[in-house]
């Protein structure tokens, strides 16, 4: 008999597919290109470094005017950074400083800490090879060669790349347009007074904050009471202007769950029960020309199916390389002999030994486990873990 939940890989795949890269490219200045995602692939202009130069201060000669240590050679001139030597008189040693360009005629450079200073004279106390401490011409990165393909999400280390070849500015995507609101007249903002019954709206702080991690434009359009009416209106206005509106909670069949009933008015929904725990109901469709996710509104079910399924989709979106959240090999310091029907996602921190460690509440309402993990563990449908064995792991701190 076939189950009735989707599997997570065929959600996921469901996502992927309707996930259209975003149209629209802008060129923005280096410097504020943090965080966006590359366009188009970035080829350098130039050879870097642009010409061969010492990779130490010392001195720069010819490996054969050296023929043992202790060669005494005349210094024939200085050569900082960012000037240029003449041409390296024979039987000479030029005095050089890293970063400076290597003088014709010499084929080597000694580091100071292997010579010593005679006067106008300079004692060589190695034997130099040839080629020694020089940086060749193009030898990080050659003219015309791909630096960055599109497709690339722009951080510290990618934006001093481009800067290397002389990038002033990029071409980058749009940033996704998000709408997200949440539904429920029990929800009070933090600061306020907390009436009997009422709870704090953690998962608006959650999910805005997350969707700006990704790199979207996000709109909070905050709590919309619970009135078929108002979501209605929340919806046309979220759909309007936005590539996708986001909630959490409401999509249930309730009489005060009233998201699922304005989704299908205004558009289209599915909703799926997914064979992942936490965060089993998740609802997709569309509104407008807007893409619509409805997220479980137990907070640790909303984190997880948000990393797991909405993050996928969004790098989809937004024209990133590879979609796919990487998994790697821990070793597990825990024992998990509770194996579910469902892929269990559970939170987990790996310590300095290398063991991924279990929060010890795996609960749908326990946040306290997603602030602590720095990771999920993946646990296949009917699977059990032994103390030691090697489990998949998904680094929270690489893809968030």
């Amino acid at each position: 008999m076939k189950s009735p939940l989707l599997s997570y890989e065929d959600a996921l795949n469901a996502l992927l597919d309707a996930a259209n890269v975003l149209a629209g490219d802008e060129t923005v200045a280096l410097m504020e290109a943090a965080g966006r995602v590359l366009a188009n692939d970035l080829h350098s202009t130039l050879a870097v470094p642009p010409q061969d130069n010492s990779a130490m201060d010392g001195y720069a000669l010819r490996a054969n005017d050296v023929p043992a240590a202790g060669t005494r050679l005349p210094v024939s001139q200085r050569i900082p950074a960012g000037a240029n030597g003449q041409p390296l008189t024979p039987g000479s040693a030029a005095r050089i400083f890293t970063g400076a360009p290597i003088p014709a005629g010499a084929d080597a450079v000694v580091m100071q800490e292997h010579s010593r200073q005679d006067g106008d004279h300079v004692l060589i106390d190695e034997l130099p090879r040839t080629g020694q401490n020089i940086r060749r011409r193009g030898e990080d990165i050659a003219a015309d060669a791909l630096v960055l393909p599109g497709g690339t999400r722009l951080g510290g280390a990618e934006i001093g790349l481009a800067a290397s070849v002389g990038a002033a500015s990029v071409s980058v995507r749009r940033r996704l347009k998000v709408a997200c609101f949440f539904t429920g007249d029990e929800l009070r903002e933090p600061g306020t007074p907390l009436p009997p019954g009422a709870i704090y709206n953690s998962n608006r702080y959650m999910l805005a904050t997350l969707l700006r991690q990704a790199g979207c434009d996000v709109t909070d359009l905050g709590i919309v009471r619970d009135d078929l009416g108002a979501t209605r209106e929340a919806l046309r206005l979220a759909s309007s202007e936005h590539d996708l509106v986001l909630t959490s909670g409401g999509v249930s069949v309730g009489e005060e769950d009233h998201v699922k009933a304005a989704v299908e008015t205004e558009g289209r929904l599915a909703l799926w029960k997914i064979a992942i725990k936490p965060g089993k109901p998740l609802a997709f469709g569309t509104v407008g020309q807007a893409d619509f996710i409805g997220l479980p509104g137990n907070p640790v079910s909303a984190f997880v199916t948000y990393v797991m399924l909405v993050l996928p989709y969004l790098r989809k979106r937004q024209g990133l390389r590879d979609a796919r959240l990487r998994e790697r090999l821990v070793t597990a310091g825990f024992e998990w002999k509770r194996p579910e029907s469902r892929r269990e996602f559970l939170r987990a921190r790996v310590n300095e030994s290398g063991c991924a460690m279990l929060y010890e509440k795996q609960g749908s309402a326990v946040l306290t486990s997603c602030a602590w993990a720095d990771g999920l563990v993946v646990v296949p449908p009917g699977e059990t873990i032994a103390l030691g064995s090697l489990i998949r792991f998904i680094n929270l701190q690489e893809v968030l």
